[in-house]
């Protein structure tokens, strides 16, 4: 078997997946909640989509400490080690720590996943017309920024410097592609029907990127600033991330005197129906809280905290 193929098969293993068993009417890719409140459950009836059910929100944050974070990496032997790593691992300490945030929406029924699933494109070269794919990367919940690292390379360079010809996904889409339009459109509402019911085989949704935790985009590799990035109705994935480039603002401190600080913008599109305004606030405190102190991400989180019941 060719070495990408194998190295897909691998990432897409599951991690440990919590203390909790595959129950019927549970899906491969989650398990179902069970003891949600009443308006949790009829939300996904009454916003039943997920373009629907959009949340927007831009904020920005502070990196002094993050940079002093990547230099040290960088010095550590992690080539390449960028901004981009901390936040995919920040993400997964979110997860870990607030589960409501990895949970998503099919069927009209609510999942959480105990795991988590990261998808982002990448380019072979910055040029107009290099080709581009999008990758999955698997992580367990208490998963390093090590972690990230180097399953993230591993994947990347491995696309870029392969000569076995296209991943899977591509070859999937190439496949979809020679279909005539009006064919393509009843078998893309097949595809739907199956994933609504939970019937897509797990080969399938491994290479899907509509299925998962979160999609990750870097604005700042090309100058701009974030999008707000729509949620996709097909598949699952709750979650769109996108930051945008450095910029420097000047602000008075306490003593009256301008300090200059560097900030990056970042914005979220968040499915409204997997948890309430004041669980996701929690989690983006959090997300403060490691952008302060980003070595907390070169250790596992003492406690793994799972999604209710």
């Amino acid at each position: 078997m060719k070495k990408s193929r194998e190295t897909e098969k691998k990432n897409s293993e599951l991690p440990n997946a919590g203390k909790y068993k595959h129950r019927l009417g549970d899906r491969k890719d989650g398990r179902k909640l069970r003891s949600l409140q009443p308006i949790s459950t009829v939300a996904a009836y009454i916003m039943p989509t997920r373009n629907g059910a959009s949340n927007l929100i831009n904020d920005s944050v502070e990196i002094s400490e993050i940079e002093k974070f990547i230099l040290k990496k960088r010095g550590e032997g992690l080539k390449g080690f960028g901004i981009i790593h901390f936040f995919i691992a920040a993400y997964i300490r979110l997860c870990s720590q607030r589960p409501g945030i990895n949970r998503f929406i099919s069927g009209q029924r609510i999942y959480t996943r105990d795991y988590v699933e990261v998808n982002m494109a990448v380019k072979k070269d910055f040029a107009l017309d290099a080709e581009e794919t999008m990758i999955k990367m698997v992580f367990d919940r208490a998963a390093t920024v090590t972690d990230v690292y180097n399953k993230m390379t591993e994947l990347t360079e491995q696309y870029k410097n392969d000569s076995d010809g296209p991943s899977d996904f591509d070859n999937f889409a190439k496949v979809l592609n020679f279909i005539p339009g009006i064919v393509l459109k009843f078998a893309v509402w097949n595809l739907n029907l199956w994933d609504y019911f939970g019937w897509l085989p797990k080969s399938w949704t491994d290479l899907s990127p509509f299925h998962g935790s979160l999609v990750i985009t870097s604005m700042g590799s090309l100058g701009i600033p974030p999008v707000y990035h729509h949620l996709y109705n097909f598949g699952n994935v709750p979650v769109f991330f996108a930051y945008g480039a450095k910029r420097f603002v000047r602000e008075l401190n306490e003593d009256g005197q301008i300090q200059i600080k560097k900030l990056v913008d970042f914005t979220f599109v968040t499915d409204e129906r997997i948890c309430d305004g004041y669980y996701f606030a929690s989690a983006l405190k959090l997300l403060r809280q490691l952008c302060k102190n980003p070595a907390m991400l070169d250790i596992p989180p003492e406690t793994i905290i799972d999604d209710i019941e």
